[in-house]
């Protein structure tokens, strides 16, 4: 048992090394991803108020940005409308992301945005969805395996200095 438990040990740990140092670092990035303007760009805040754009009107001011490379939805990822600050996230498929005043429409900021590659990235579907389920999801149960083998082999000298604490206390009432 301790001799399977040590060589699985090892093993999964060469086998998991890759993939978890990529999980490791891309994790840690996307810890400080709000703190990170570089990461993912800051939240701007818009005029209080309604919704008051028609969707042709976000289309219009998200294409006056050239960064963003629009010419039709088609180009547009997806919308994150923040009614509480006054703004709209137009996220674009080649990662930029264009903030509009939810109200007058204007650009209130238009940066690139790097977390959803590194989120990407951190999950495995960057590679491909079969590297995601496949290989990110087996990484996780040798992970797992590691865990349980780690916490056996920090157990295994306790067990022993407890056996041989209660050995010489036997030996001694004798």
């Amino acid at each position: 048992m301790n001799r399977a438990t040590r060589k699985f040990h090892r093993w999964g740990a060469v086998i998991s090394a890759v993939p978890m140092l990529l999980v490791i670092l891309t994790g840690l990035t996307l810890q400080f991803k709000k703190q990170s303007a570089w990461i993912q760009p800051k939240t701007e805040s818009g005029k209080p108020g309604q919704l008051a754009l028609q969707w042709a009107e976000v289309l219009k001011a998200t294409q006056s940005v050239d960064s963003a490379n629009v010419a039709s939805w088609e180009d547009i990822d997806r919308l994150d409308v923040r009614p509480g600050k006054g703004v709209i996230k137009v996220r674009c498929k080649n990662r930029w992301e264009v903030q509009l005043d939810s109200v007058t429409g204007e650009v209130l900021s238009s940066a690139y945005r790097r977390s959803d590659l590194i989120e990407s990235l951190h999950d495995g579907s960057f590679f491909s969805d079969y590297v995601k389920l496949y290989v990110f999801s087996a990484n996780g149960f040798i992970l797992l395996g590691l865990w349980i083998t780690g916490a056996w082999l920090w157990y295994l000298p306790l067990r022993s200095k407890m056996k041989k604490k209660k050995r010489l206390a036997n030996e001694e009432r004798r």
